[in-house]
């Protein structure tokens, strides 16, 4: 008995067509996703003898390099915490790299001079706006929160913008050193043109002597001169007096100049003093905090 293919079955060989199509969608699709964290992705793709295609991010013999540029994914702006701190729609908690902006006023911290200038341009800035982020090597700080750099659809950087406006200080923060040198520049450009906090009466520089005498809670910037240094297991440290140093962690030395290179300068310290008993100290991360006058 002869079986007749009706028109609503299609022959084998179309069946199997449509299969391999199909699977070939799938790996192309896989390795998509795969690589969407990346801005440019390079792989290739060949056919096997049994007529398989194949991709892989290795070269094969006969493969065919193809270059793929993932999408990016945008997100939207629930709520602005202050000029430095933003939450998504998701819920998540995004804290912006690179940059530190004044504290603003709450239940647990004193609001500083220059705080809500930066939160309501953040706020303007970002109304009605999609952002996508781009993150460096830490993911999270120690509070949770994720750590990116903010872009506009247009492709505007806000960290980058709110230093150039002097709404923001540069804070690099090794391992994360993307766009270190652009921030940097900008900086520059807005102390130089006497922007924002750099026209604050606050934020001039005070001599070093000042944070025995009285507590800082915040960012400031701090004049000496280095009398010593010395090396340790967990931090480096350049004293100005017995009783007051800069530390510089141990895993950020090959970013810094050989210690004895401060030693006799005077400098302009930029960063967050913390004291204990009666030594004053400042964490210092990178060399863009030590200005050499």
């Amino acid at each position: 008995m002869t079986t007749q293919r009706t028109k609503s079955q299609p022959p084998k060989q179309t069946m199997l067509l449509q299969k391999a199509k199909t699977r070939e969608i799938f790996l192309l699709g896989f390795f998509l996703l795969f690589y969407t964290a990346a801005s440019q992705a390079e792989f290739f793709r060949w056919t096997d003898k049994q007529g398989k295609t194949h991709y892989s991010d290795k070269a094969a013999i006969s493969s065919q390099k193809i270059t793929i540029q993932p999408g990016y994914a945008f997100y939207r702006v629930k709520k602005i915490y202050d000029g430095d701190t933003i939450t998504l729609q998701s819920g998540e908690r995004v804290r912006l790299l690179g940059i530190n902006t004044p504290e603003i006023e709450s239940r647990h911290k004193r609001g500083e001079p220059g705080g809500l200038a930066a939160k309501n341009w953040l706020a303007k800035k970002l109304q009605k706006q999609k952002i996508r982020l781009v993150k460096d090597q830490t993911k999270r700080d120690k509070y949770g929160r994720l750590l990116a750099h903010l872009f506009t659809e247009s492709g505007q950087h806000i960290n980058l913008e709110l230093v150039k406006n002097g709404l923001a200080t540069a804070n690099i923060h090794p391992p994360n050193l993307k766009y270190e040198e652009s921030l940097l520049s900008a900086q520059q450009e807005a102390e130089k043109n006497r922007l924002g906090i750099w026209g604050i009466p606050n934020y001039k520089p005070q001599p070093i002597e000042k944070i025995k005498s009285r507590k800082y809670s915040g960012w400031g910037r701090f004049t000496g001169r280095i009398a010593s240094f010395k090396k340790g297991r967990k931090f480096d440290r350049l004293y100005f007096s017995s009783t007051t140093d800069l530390r510089i962690p141990t895993k950020s030395r090959a970013l810094f100049p050989a210690l004895k290179e401060y030693v006799g300068k005077q400098v302009e310290v930029r960063g967050w003093p913390s004291r204990r008993k009666n030594h004053c100290s400042i964490l210092i991360r990178h060399p863009s905090a030590i200005i050499t006058q």
